[in-house]
């Protein structure tokens, strides 16, 4: 008689992480919400909110090396339990505010810290250690897990706001997370295969990882800073911060809804988009695997600059929503490749760090997208130059990504991921 093969904890593992993703990434995202309620209510205007969203898009990069430095060397498994309090804290404590630095405070810094605390680096270095096979599948479904997040979240909160308010609406989101993602994290993650008696999944018969092997597949971040392939990720991944989170996701409602669209009918199309980011981030992982990660990557960014170039001419309620599935399909489709792309050319043991301060660089451009569109939008009374000038940053993203010079395979030993020289092999 035959058995057949458990499953592997690695895609309990897995599955834990992408909720915990999900649900931090949704927090993390219900900003945009809120920002004409609070105008509304408050009277401030879109550059100070504005400023809210760019001063917690900073912090929340400048948390990214540290918690991924954290989690190479003590696993992620902790990093992710104190995100989840300090993001629990921070909404629920900004349902308080009456006062602009009230929302610097909870928004701006306790729930961005917490944020970068359950962001892709963590989960880089979560998914390098379970899996020696189809990381790029891996990576693609914690972004995934991310996109479904904006997909559940974004929607249930303009609900709660247009039925009882934005306080109520953050008091809700904050309390049912708090109480369903750390008893998850804490009762089913943990740190390493070692911890469950366990290899990584798809590892070989070898033994444990020895400190020769450690060695070979560890960069540090002074060796990585002097080769260009690190810059040029940091660049193009600045570009996706600015793309994205930066300018779309914490203006699209309030552009929407000033060009005829229902606020409804605008957080729809945040959940369509992030549908399609769901679709595109997993199929972005499994093209990584088969085809390699530097001409999709291109790809992403040139259809995204096209995409910001038509969005101030979309006027129809069918076009906004074909416009974010178009959107949606490379939103964090530059998740896996990008952290795939990094783990192939500086080591499994360093990604959880430089892809910390490569998140740094995406958090950075977010900052500078937000405040952008809010200064631009104050200047000119739209948003079509902000979403101009992300059309030609995602352009010069394309060219970064191409001018990627990958290690030669054939000039190191299988099992080496070790770091290549500024100009390439």
């Amino acid at each position: 008689m035959t058995t057949r093969p458990r499953l592997h904890y690695a895609w309990v593992v897995l599955a834990a992480t992408t909720v915990a993703m999900l649900a931090s990434s949704g927090v993390r995202a219900v900003f945009g919400v809120f920002i004409k309620p609070m105008e509304a209510e408050f009277g401030w205007d879109r550059t100070a909110l504005s400023t809210v969203a760019a001063l917690s898009f900073i912090l929340n990069g400048a948390s990214g090396p540290l918690v991924g430095r954290l989690a190479d060397r003590w696993g992620p498994r902790g990093v992710l339990a104190g995100a989840t309090i300090l993001l629990g804290v921070g909404t629920l404590g900004a349902a308080t505010v009456v006062a602009l630095w009230q929302l610097y405070l909870t928004v701006g810094v306790i729930v961005a810290i917490g944020a970068g605390g359950a962001s892709t680096a963590v989960a880089a270095a979560l998914a390098t250690r379970w899996f020696d096979a189809r990381r790029g599948l891996v990576l693609g479904i914690t972004g995934g897990g991310m996109a479904a997040g904006q997909l559940l979240i974004v929607p249930l909160a303009m609900w709660l706001t247009l039925g009882w308010g934005w306080r109520v609406a953050f008091v809700v989101i904050g309390a049912v997370f708090l109480a369903g993602m750390l008893p998850l994290i804490l009762g089913l993650i943990r740190n390493d295969p070692s911890d469950k008696g366990l290899r990584p999944f798809g590892a070989g018969s070898a033994g444990a990882v020895t400190a020769a092997q450690w060695g070979v597949e560890r960069t540090t971040l002074r060796q990585a800073a002097g080769t260009a392939p690190f810059w040029l990720l940091a660049g193009s991944f600045w570009v996706c911060g600015y793309t994205s989170s930066g300018l779309v996701l914490t203006h699209l409602i309030p552009h929407a809804t000033e060009h005829g669209f229902l606020a409804t009918q605008a957080a729809e199309a945040l959940g369509i988009m992030g549908a399609f980011n769901i679709a595109g981030t997993i199929l972005s992982g499994w093209v990584c695997d088969r085809f390699g990660q530097k001409v999709p990557l291109a790809a992403y960014y040139g259809l995204r600059g096209l995409s910001l170039l038509f969005l101030p001419y979309v006027g129809t309620t069918a076009g906004l929503f074909a416009w974010a599935v178009v959107f949606g399909l490379n939103y964090i489709s530059t998740v896996p490749a990008t952290t795939s792309l990094t783990a192939k050319i500086y080591g499994r043991y360093s990604v959880g760090e430089l892809s910390g301060w490569i998140f740094f660089s995406h958090q950075i451009g977010s900052a500078v997208g937000s405040f952008t569109g809010g200064v631009l939008y104050d200047r000119f009374g739209d948003y079509t130059a902000a979403f101009d000038s992300a059309a030609l940053v995602a352009f010069a993203a394309t060219v970064m990504v191409l001018a990627i010079r990958e290690p030669s395979v054939a000039a190191r030993p299988p099992t080496s991921l070790a770091v290549a020289p500024a100009g390439g092999s």
